[in-house]
């Protein structure tokens, strides 16, 4: 199985050892993953900082930021972990098993970052920074240096603040699902407007994100 995660990192490992760390979350065993995570969230930090910098050479420091939060943010990882299926090589202990915690974001997330730095270790910052620039180079790819980067709630809000429309308001209609696969529903509202949107998502922040998005679309195309 590591043999094939290996193969989707397009990096394979002189020390087997330190993939296996970075794999091993806190309720399975130690040496487990939290030193490798902190060490892999500064090296793809870094990494990501600088490709932005190479790529938008005219973008302001507010900018470049706002673009690497939306890059690095947990959602982005764990999509990046579940394009990798890294969560079926994950070593948890019984009770992240029962409760699906190779599925949860902020677990994969947390063990993109652990292989980062394990890779750091195994063979130094360009080895880890070329598989980070690999792994991130279609993100990139789709930035938009016109978008601020900046998350759909955000965005909704400042967009009604400047025109002084009052903020929107977020509430969860309903929930389905068994408990480590659930789906939230949420409404985005604004009042004044007439205006009220529905999201969905695998987490109740990700629903918001989605009604949000919908809501800005729609009173962009009004405007």
């Amino acid at each position: 199985m590591s043999g094939r995660l290996e193969k989707s990192l397009g990096y394979h490992f002189s020390q087997p050892e330190l993939l296996r760390q970075a794999l091993t979350h806190r309720s399975h065993s130690s040496p487990h993953n939290e030193r490798l995570e902190f060490l892999g969230d500064s090296v793809l930090n870094f990494t990501v900082a600088a490709l932005l910098f190479q790529r938008f050479p005219s973008l302001r420091e507010g900018e470049l930021s706002r673009m690497r939060a939306n890059l690095v943010r947990q959602e982005s990882l764990a999509e990046i972990a579940i394009d990798l299926r890294l969560g079926d090589c994950l070593l948890l202990g019984e009770g992240e098993l029962k409760s699906a915690g190779f599925r949860r974001p902020s677990i994969l997330a947390d063990a993109l970052e652990a292989i980062f730095g394990a890779i750091y270790i195994d063979a130094g910052f360009d080895a880890a920074q070329k598989t980070i620039a690999a792994l991130f180079a279609s993100r990139l790819g789709r930035i938009d240096p016109e978008d601020t980067g900046k998350d759909p709630k955000t965005a909704l809000q400042e967009w009604l603040q400047a025109r002084r429309h009052p903020v929107p308001q977020y509430a969860l209609q309903a929930t389905r699902g068994d408990a480590h696969a659930q789906e939230f529903e949420v409404t985005c509202s604004v009042p004044a407007l007439n205006l009220e949107t529905c999201g969905n998502g695998s987490s109740r922040r990700a629903a918001e994100q989605q009604a949000a998005q919908q809501a800005l679309e729609r009173l962009r195309v009004q405007t």
